[in-house]
């Protein structure tokens, strides 16, 4: 069995797309989702389709985010809408057709059916973070989905278990590790990536919003070199065959 982790994806539909047909999840597998599908990015209707869909192939938890506490609040309590669609939430009433009525019923029991945490034997994801003294059925809402890391970290959760958060955004596109906690939200509508990541091995899976994989830097540094090499042997072979190589030609190669 291997299990993942998804950071916030909010909206970045083909980010979400590459990562799932890169892991090609089988019925053992699992797959964490941190919260905030949707606001932001540019496809929310279409990441929550993903989403259910994805349950029929491997198991899912699906967690609550802060952005799907914001539209619930508009759709089904009658709450002022301002702060929701300053917030992203103009980018997924756009998604689903420019009206909440035309959100599906389906996708309003998925947003209904989040679950606020998620604790396993030596693991907890929560959207957003957690109070270090107090066990997870005893946090606050305010805590679970609406608290950004603060410098220094908070301490090791009670329970001693390693704590999985999205919701604080990583501008570098990098994990955020600690031995006692791992922040995954790589800002993907932001220009950074999406996040998958792998609780047992530790690696990531990477995709922009635009769904292209990102390579690791070793990889990126292995296929300069390879370039470079390729260009410096065809410059080369025309010094020996007595031809003079055409410095007006850029050499090109083919795209990924």
């Amino acid at each position: 069995m291997r299990r993942f982790v998804i950071g916030d994806i909010h909206g970045c539909a083909k980010a979400l797309d590459t990562l799932i047909e890169t892991i090609h999840p089988t019925s053992t597998d699992e797959i964490v989702f941190l919260g905030d599908y949707i606001d932001r990015g540019p496809n929310s209707r279409d990441v929550v389709k993903q989403v259910i869909e994805l349950g029929k192939s491997c198991r899912t938890v699906t967690l609550r985010g802060n952005h799907e506490i914001m539209m619930l609040g508009v759709a089904l309590y009658g709450l002022d809408d301002k702060v929701w669609l300053a917030n992203g939430g103009n980018a997924t009433l756009s998604s689903y057709g420019g009206k909440l009525s035309k959100v599906p019923d389906l996708h309003i029991e998925f947003f209904r059916g989040l679950r606020p945490y998620y604790e396993i034997d030596e693991s907890i994801f929560v959207h957003a973070g957690y109070d270090p003294a107090l066990e997870m059925r005893h946090q606050e809402e305010t805590t679970l989905y609406w608290m950004h890391l603060p410098n220094p970290l908070p301490e090791p959760h009670i329970s001693g278990k390693r704590v999985f958060v999205g919701h604080t955004p990583q501008p570098s596109g990098m994990v955020m590790s600690a031995e006692h906690l791992v922040g995954i939200d790589t800002y993907c509508f932001g220009g950074g990536y999406l996040t998958a990541y792998d609780v047992t091995t530790c690696e990531s899976i990477q995709a922009n919003r635009h769904g292209h994989l990102r390579k690791a830097p070793f990889r990126k540094l292995f296929e300069g070199v390879q370039f470079a090499a390729k260009t410096a042997g065809g410059v080369c072979r025309k010094l020996v065959s007595g031809k003079q190589p055409d410095s007006t030609k850029p050499v090109t190669e083919s795209a990924d």
